[in-house]
This record gives structure tokens, C-alpha cells and sequence, in this order.
């Protein structure tokens, strides 16, 4: 005997950007959050950008315009980080962003 269990795709009805994490709440119910730092432009945005976002794909993620950003409900559930590109010619960056290309971008 055969089951055929139909999974359906996590869609995003809401979402909440803070100082430190991104948090979404699906339609079945469940709320999912990661780290801010996880997406590097998010991290390095101001508020008002952080804020001006669409849901897109009848909530598979989250475009947000003004800094190019994409987050799929998919990323956020299965742990996908945003990777920074890895430069070596950009030594000027922050303390904070320094730590975090070094995790995403070692020697």
C-alpha cells in the first residue's frame, strides 16, 4: 500500500525585522526566526529600509527593494544564510561585519 502525504510550501503571511533577528509567521501557524546577521545587507540597512519590504510569490519569501534583498520561508526554515562575497580588497568594514565574513568567508 502506497501513502502519498501532500507537503505543502511554508508561505509567509507576516514578517517582523528587528535589531537582531527576522521573524516570520506562516499561515499554518507556525512563527520561524533567524539572525539578523544571517543576511548581511539586512544586518548593514537602516531601519526604515529594514521596514520597506514585500511578500512575494503568495508568501514563499520576502523582497526587500531598496537593498536588493531576497529571504524564502524555504531559507529561513532550512537554515540558509545569506553569504556576504568574499573580498579581500575590503579591509574597511566594521568590527561587526569583519567578524561575520570571516565565519562566511575564511582564509
Amino acid at each position: 500500500m502506497n501513502t502519498v502525504v501532500e507537503i505543502d510550501e511554508p508561505c509567509i503571511n507576516n514578517l517582523t525585522v528587528t535589531e537582531d533577528i527576522i521573524m516570520a509567521q506562516l499561515t499554518d501557524g507556525r512563527v520561524i526566526s533567524v539572525p539578523l546577521v544571517w543576511s548581511w545587507r539586512l544586518s548593514e540597512a537602516t531601519p526604515e529600509q529594514r521596514n520597506h519590504y514585500e511578500i512575494i510569490g503568495n508568501g514563499q519569501g520576502v523582497h526587500w527593494p531598496d537593498i536588493d534583498e531576497d529571504i524564502s520561508a524555504n531559507g529561513m526554515l532550512y537554515g540558509i544564510p545569506a553569504r556576504r562575497p568574499c573580498s579581500s580588497t575590503n579591509r574597511s568594514l566594521a568590527p561587526k561585519r569583519d567578524m561575520i565574513e570571516k565565519e562566511l568567508c575564511p582564509a
